[in-house]
C-alpha cells in the first residue's frame, strides 16, 4: 500500500494531459479572472497537493501497466475521467471561454476542472494501491475544489 519507487510513465502522461490545457489556460484567462479574494488557507492546501500529487504520479511504478487484474479498471476509470476532463477544455475553449462556462458543470459534475482531476488521481491512487497518493489526492481536492466552489460562489453573488 505504500508504493515501489521507480519512475512512473502513466502518470507523466497523466500530468501532460492535465497540465498542457491549464497552460494555454493560463494564457488566455477569461476576462474578470481573479485569485485576489481566495481563501489562502484552500490556497496551502492547493500548492501543497499539486507540489505532493505532481511529484507522486512520477515516482511511483506501481501506477504503471501491469498484467490484468481486477484492479486495472481501477486504472481504466481513471482514464476515461481523464477523458472527460479533455472533453471539458474543448468544451470550454470552443464555446466561448468566459468565467460562467469555465466553472460550469458537466455531465452533472459541479466545478468539474476541479473535481476531475483530483479524482483522476484518487483513482490513480487505488489503481497503484498507494496511500500516499489517496491522502495527496484528499488534500488537493481540499484546496483546489475548495477554490473553484469559492470562484463560482462569487459569480453567483
Amino acid at each position: 500500500m505504500l508504493g515501489h519507487l521507480g519512475f512512473s510513465y502513466i502518470g507523466a502522461i497523466i500530468l501532460m494531459m492535465l497540465f498542457i490545457p491549464n497552460i494555454i489556460w493560463a494564457q488566455h484567462k477569461p476576462e474578470g479572472y481573479s485569485f485576489a479574494n481566495e481563501s489562502k488557507l484552500l490556497l496551502a492546501f492547493e500548492r501543497t497537493g499539486e507540489v505532493l500529487t505532481t511529484t507522486c504520479a512520477l515516482i511511483f511504478g506501481d501506477f504503471n501497466l501491469h498484467t490484468w487484474t481486477p484492479w486495472t479498471w481501477w486504472l481504466i476509470a481513471t482514464m476515461v475521467l481523464m477523458m472527460v476532463y479533455i472533453l471539458w477544455w474543448v468544451r470550454y475553449f470552443t464555446t466561448g471561454q468566459t468565467l460562467n462556462r469555465f466553472y460550469r458543470s458537466l455531465l452533472g459534475i459541479p466545478v468539474p476542472g476541479a473535481v476531475l482531476p483530483v479524482a483522476v488521481f484518487f483513482l490513480l491512487g487505488i489503481y497503484g494501491k498507494v496511500i500516499w497518493m489517496l491522502i495527496l489526492a484528499v488534500i488537493l481536492g481540499i484546496g483546489h475544489i475548495g477554490i473553484h466552489i469559492q470562484h463560482k460562489g462569487e459569480l453567483n453573488t
